[in-house]
């Protein structure tokens, strides 16, 4: 490996360099955009409970903020939701852009690393063959030793640069999509807090859905069943 790097020259460090960065950026982006991290299924639920039973306060609105970056969002939103719910929502973005900016850092370094990477390869691709074609005219072609270094400068920078930036592109799309599903997860549950809470919807945040929704579907059925009578004792 030490060969590799030696035969690849001065360009071999700051490749080098941004693969070390790269793989630092992927892994504390995976493990800090995490869903249950970001966007806790359950925590819409609970607060809806702390609502109802009146045990929103300070120190809950703090605990809250603190706990993830959706609890932050719905903490902006609670802090003022007695102004009403276009206020409400208004804090709600302001805090959204806030996380979402969090959510975004260093996926641009990351992206930087993933277009730069193949350029640096390829200006080790360049200096190599300059350094081949000096070797040709100073001492002709009789001089192997002279070529195969130029020649191995060129293509292992290359092969080099072209490593990082395959993976550095990968995550970069892979972690920038991941982003944008926790935002949209983030701003539906926002959405339906602050819907419920202004009085506009219905939402069974507190496990009830499922038991009305049996209940609707009884309802029909009992109305759909005198219909059908009349056509059976038609055709006895």
């Amino acid at each position: 490996m030490w060969e590799l790097i030696k035969a690849g020259g001065w360009l071999m460090l700051p490749i080098i360099l941004s693969s070390v960065v790269a793989a630092a950026i992927v892994l504390e982006r995976l493990w800090t955009l995490r869903s249950a991290r970001v966007a806790p299924p359950s925590l819409v639920g609970q607060v809806w409970r702390w609502v109802k039973e009146g045990q929103l306060d300070t120190n809950r609105l703090k605990s809250l903020r603190a706990d993830s970056p959706l609890g932050e969002v719905l903490a902006a939103g609670l802090a003022n939701a007695h102004h009403g719910r276009e206020v409400m929502k208004e804090c709600i973005q302001e805090a959204a852009t806030k996380v979402i900016h969090e959510l975004e850092r260093y996926l641009s370094t990351l992206g930087t690393i993933a277009a730069i990477s193949p350029l640096l390869g390829l200006l080790g691709t360049v200096l190599g063959m300059i350094e081949v074609f000096n070797a040709v005219m100073l001492q002709g072609t009789g001089n192997t030793a002279v070529l195969a270094g130029g020649i191995s400068m060129a293509l292992i920078t290359t092969a080099a640069g072209l490593t990082v930036a395959i993976p550095a592109l990968f995550f970069h799309r892979f972690l920038s999509r991941r982003v944008d599903e926790l935002v949209v997860a983030m701003e539906q549950e926002a959405t339906k807090l602050v819907e419920v809470l202004q009085g506009h919807r219905d939402v069974g945040l507190n496990g009830n859905g499922g038991g009305n929704g049996s209940a609707a579907a009884g309802q029909a059925a009992e109305k759909r069943t005198p219909r059908r009578a009349p056509a059976a004792a038609k055709g006895n």
